[in-house]
């Protein structure tokens, strides 16, 4: 067994750990396990996993009366090296805008595509886009239940077409999910948020083309060096009157 003398523990917390105990202590007794409440109430691994979204790169959503648009900031991991897919097609009237592990967004990316095929063929007609937004959210609760998984690391924003018009959801690793009429997520998306809140009330009755246009300019108020072009910036577009929708 391994065991700490109470001097070495307070070395251990302290912000200069010195020599003794070669095992390091988690300053957090309550973030070990994700079925593990904390006494303020918290689960702090599924706030990682919130936070796992802020670390990654940036992605917008908006949306008018007829159309919804999702611009997302792509990365390369070097010069040599292609920048990763940040915006997947889900059906022919959905999509998503990724922030966070990408491994994860596939996984549930192919999950909703499943959900959308086995809809089709019962149904003989699209998914409704709430419906398919619930059925993601509760998959992503249910990780935060079991001691056997983990959250998702991912966040999603959701573009889809419906009877009911054009819409755009947010789905959270904690199994939360909200509609917007714009959002951002991701690194520096404060910046886009701010630009977002001055111009959304304009929205619903703008052309298809000025709503691109301002979802590309609070794309570029996230980038850090204020360059946005065809390489690292991905937009995908539903709507009515736009078939195929373009991703």
């Amino acid at each position: 067994a391994f065991a700490c003398s109470p001097r070495q523990t307070s070395l251990l917390l302290s912000s200069k750990p010195t020599g003794g105990c070669s095992s390091a202590m988690f300053r957090n007794q309550y973030d070990t396990d994700v079925t593990t409440w904390s006494p303020q109430g918290r689960i702090h691994q599924v706030e990682y996993a919130m936070e796992a979204v802020k670390q990654g790169s940036a992605c917008v959503g908006v949306k008018s009366k007829t159309h919804a648009v999702l611009t997302a900031l792509k990365r390369s991991t070097n010069d040599m090296s292609s920048y990763q897919k940040k915006i997947f097609k889900v059906d022919e009237h959905m999509g998503i805008a990724i922030s966070g592990l990408t491994a994860d967004a596939r996984s549930l990316c192919m999950y909703m595509r499943t959900e959308c095929l086995q809809h089709k063929y019962v149904y003989e007609s699209p998914v409704p886009v709430q419906r398919l937004v619930i059925d993601i959210a509760d998959k992503c609760q249910g990780c935060t239940q079991s001691a056997s998984a983990r959250p998702y690391g991912v966040g999603l924003l959701v573009a889809g077409m419906d009877q009911t018009g054009p819409h755009v959801y947010y789905n959270c690793p904690s199994g939360n999910y909200y509609e917007y009429k714009a959002m951002t997520i991701g690194a520096r998306s404060q910046a886009a948020k701010t630009y977002l809140e001055k111009h959304f009330a304009s929205f619903e009755n703008l052309e298809l083309k000025d709503l691109v246009k301002h979802a590309l300019t609070a794309l570029k108020e996230t980038s850090q060096n204020g360059d946005i072009n065809a390489k690292n910036a991905s937009v995908a577009i539903v709507g009515m009157k736009l078939n195929p929708p373009i991703f």
